[in-house]
């Protein structure tokens, strides 16, 4: 039996190293974003509802990109780094992983870029509710090649397991993302916010170019190889979780968006906006701190459910992260809420001082979203892949139900209600799916090995 990890091996010196850069590219990230919240309240006073309607649309296109990304990589990116750590000894076998993923890539980018700029005027009615954006769309198709091909070689980067060029990457790409949002809602308001929102992920990509250049692995015909079949296949196993993960709930976000925008009673498109935007704060504040956590988690907890074997091992790890985890938490969302107003003016403006009352049940749906991502990971670490995709299905759903029930009763305060609500239900699913784990006897458990059947 395996035994568990000594405090001396989690924090080895690999592993330090590792979280240390990682660390420093996610606070950068979380810093930025902060920033770019800051610069979006302040410089979009030219939109009608002012800056928490250019937040709620701002997350109307963030949300639409991250689907599109989804779609013009296949999902590949996290089979790519398995396939590519794997075979990284092997130039013959990573090659063909290589030329398989830029030809996917390639091709699937190519024709979302084609359907974003036939579709331009249709696509800004739909997310931007306006028509007066459908540059952003022209701009977007014509550039989104060289966002998928940024998206697949940080991807590569981390399955050759360099780190430092990793980090590099994804700090860059925080910054510029910064900047562009800086200077062009300073230049042009709302509409230079979206514009940086499309297009600095292509320009990042003239960055990370040459950043891998020296590396040994890169060469220029090995992007180019013929398509493999086998290599396709394998990717497909990851595929369909990846675009399941970074599609479903994007499109949940934008049916309670534009739910809150069509159905406010605030009136007037600046006004919907408006509820849609403090809505939209809120969770941004969500996402930043929660990624914090599920990154922490990433580095350690996941491969360490990869290894384990039985189901005792199981229950001992859950446990002592959720002894580490759970009041760190509860403390953290608790300094939140007791400092939301401080919090409002240090990241917004005073126009989005209607968020105070969405504090309490926002905060308390991460706490319960948390402790179900504690149980969610066995499923990703023993590939459970049928029931991963049901419980994305499950929590998207529900919370858009969940949502436009208490929202037609409370309004926007209502949204957050709706999400606490479909956190709940995850967690009930979770604890329901892995009872057996979480209930049985340590002692009668002993070797018994994990009966969670891979897919």
């Amino acid at each position: 039996m395996l035994k568990l990890i000594s405090v001396k091996k989690i924090f080895g010196a690999d592993l330090i190293k590792v979280s240390f850069l990682n660390g420093i590219a996610v606070f950068i990230k979380m810093i930025a974003a902060f920033v770019s919240m800051k610069a979006i309240a302040i410089l979009s006073k030219d939109f009608p509802g002012g800056g928490p309607a250019a937040i709620a649309l701002v997350g109307q296109l963030n949300n639409f990109t991250t689907i599109l990304l989804s779609v013009c990589n296949g999902g590949i990116t996290t089979g790519m780094t398995r396939y590519i750590a794997e075979y990284s000894k092997s130039p013959k076998k990573n090659q063909l992983f290589l030329g398989t993923g830029f030809w996917i890539t390639t091709v699937l980018s190519g024709l979302t870029g084609l359907i974003l700029i036939i579709g331009a005027g249709y696509w800004s009615e739909i997310i931007l509710k306006s028509s007066q954006f459908k540059l952003i769309f022209y701009v977007f198709g014509a550039t989104i090649v060289m966002y998928a091909y940024n998206t697949l070689l940080i991807a590569v980067i981390n399955g050759f397991k360099e780190y430092k060029k990793y980090v590099i990457a994804n700090v860059i790409g925080s910054i510029v993302g910064l900047l562009f949002t800086i200077i062009l809602s300073y230049r042009f308001g709302t509409y230079g916010a979206l514009i940086a929102l499309v297009t600095y992920q292509s320009v990042v990509f003239l960055l990370t170019l040459p950043l891998v250049r020296s590396s040994k692995w890169f060469q220029i015909g090995s992007f180019t190889k013929k398509f493999s079949k086998l290599a396709v296949l394998r990717l497909s196993h990851y595929s369909l979780m990846a675009i399941v993960t970074a599609a479903v709930m994007p499109v949940a976000q934008l049916v309670i968006r534009n739910y809150i925008i069509a159905h406010s009673k605030v009136g007037g498109i600046g006004g919907n906006l408006n509820q849609a935007g403090l809505w939209e704060s809120i969770n941004r504040i969500s996402n930043m701190y929660l990624m914090v956590f599920a990154t922490s988690l990433g580095v350690y907890y996941l491969p360490r459910l990869t290894e384990l074997r039985t189901q005792r091992e199981l229950r001992q790890e859950v446990f002592s992260v959720y002894k580490l985890v759970v009041p760190f938490l509860l403390l953290f969302t608790a300094a939140l809420y007791l400092g939301r107003n401080i919090i409002i003016h240090v990241l917004f403006t005073g126009q989005f001082e209607g968020m105070d009352n969405l504090f309490a049940f926002q905060l308390l749906g991460d706490f319960i979203k948390m402790s179900g991502w504690i149980l969610a990971y066995i499923m990703t670490a023993k590939s459970m892949t049928r029931i991963f995709i049901t419980m994305e299905f499950v929590s998207s759903i529900s919370q858009v139900l969940f949502s436009i029930f208490f929202f037609n009763l409370y309004g926007t305060f209502g949204a957050t209600i709706g999400y606490c609500c479909s956190h709940a239900l995850y967690l009930v699913c979770m604890i329901f799916i892995f009872r057996k784990m979480l209930f049985s006897n340590p002692a009668s458990a002993g070797n018994q090995k994990n009966n969670y059947k891979t897919n």
